[in-house]
């Protein structure tokens, strides 16, 4: 030990320098989850530099971190707990908590959605009632009871909403309407995720959306939900068609049953097991993979049930 240390400060000095050197450990945050897939041009700006950089493959993720994506781009988020979250092109979300302890049976996240398409698939089920998720928007607040939902924000969800029967042309603020689509699972579901239901709550009214392929439509601030309603073949096909891997995605990214696919990509980047080892320590670390276009390996084809030829989710 340096004796100028100690004789300039006493025992004091000596522990103000070992506090310099255990701090930044102490203050490692924990991670909410991993970029489990990235499809051309995602930023991830992060909470604790306040900088964005590109997002790479198996990156962490962690509470109050904000992620864009540009055009005919996507972003699979895989939570801690299993959850998966993807966001299409143009999107803006941000982490806004994420508490999770199985032992407990303790779980507590929301995110929150600006701009942009995206897709929510429960994670694993736990023994009993453990806390509140929700997903939020300008306009609306969506509380999750175990399922599969889809929803976008923005001048699209005008485009899509406009065209239902149900609808029709209202007042709507470009920046802020949203339509949330309930997508599954049914009674006949495999996996974690169990049959469930959401609660869309805007201007102090909460309706329930219970049934596959029901929909509610929040046009602008201050307004309550229009629904549930039963959303058309074209404008699912609409919404679909903004959770698509764009240009530069993997082989096999394009044609075939995309609904059934991509809400299956969340089981098969389970398998693969990008949970596994230290990849959701503690701390704030890049994974191995640089660049774009990146996804997790196959798991094996018995992780994840196959495609429905109807399109609709598995149990549905």
């Amino acid at each position: 030990m340096n004796r100028a240390l100690l004789s300039a400060g006493g025992p004091l000095a000596l522990v103000a320098a070992l506090g310099l050197a255990i701090e930044p450990a102490l203050a490692q945050p924990n991670p909410a989850g991993v970029a489990a897939a990235v499809r051309n041009k995602v930023e991830i700006r992060s909470a604790a530099t306040r900088k964005a950089h590109p997002a790479v493959l198996r990156e962490r993720l962690f509470m109050a971190d904000q992620v864009q994506t540009g055009a005919a781009s996507q972003l699979q988020l895989l939570l801690l707990d299993r959850t998966t979250f993807t966001v299409g092109a143009n999107a803006r979300v941000t982490i806004d908590r994420f508490v999770y302890d199985p032992a407990a049976n303790s779980r507590s996240a929301g995110i929150s959605v600006a701009h942009g398409a995206f897709r929510f698939m429960s994670g694993r089920a736990l023994g009993k009632p453990g806390g509140a998720v929700n997903v939020r928007t300008p306009v609306a607040a969506i509380g999750i009871r175990g399922t599969i939902f889809e929803g976008v924000v923005g001048e699209d969800a005008i485009r899509i909403a406009e065209d239902e029967p149900a609808v029709g042309r209202v007042k709507a603020d470009k920046g802020e309407a949203s339509l949330i689509v309930l997508r599954g699972p049914g009674p006949r579901t495999q996996g974690d995720t169990a049959p469930g239901a959401i609660d869309v709550t805007a201007a102090d009214r909460t309706v329930a959306v219970e049934g596959a392929d029901l929909a509610v439509y929040v046009p602008r601030a201050g307004v309550p939900p229009i629904g549930p309603f039963r959303i058309s073949p074209a404008g699912l096909e609409a919404l679909q068609e903004l959770l698509r891997p764009g240009p530069g995605s993997p082989p096999g990214g394009g044609g075939g049953n995309h609904t059934a696919r991509n809400v299956l990509i969340g089981a098969g980047v389970i398998a693969a097991g990008v949970l596994g080892g230290k990849l959701l320590g503690g701390g704030r670390k890049k994974g191995p993979a640089k660049g774009q276009g990146n996804v997790g390996k196959q798991g094996k084809p018995s992780a994840v049930p196959p495609p429905n030829p109807n399109g609709k989710p598995p149990g549905g």
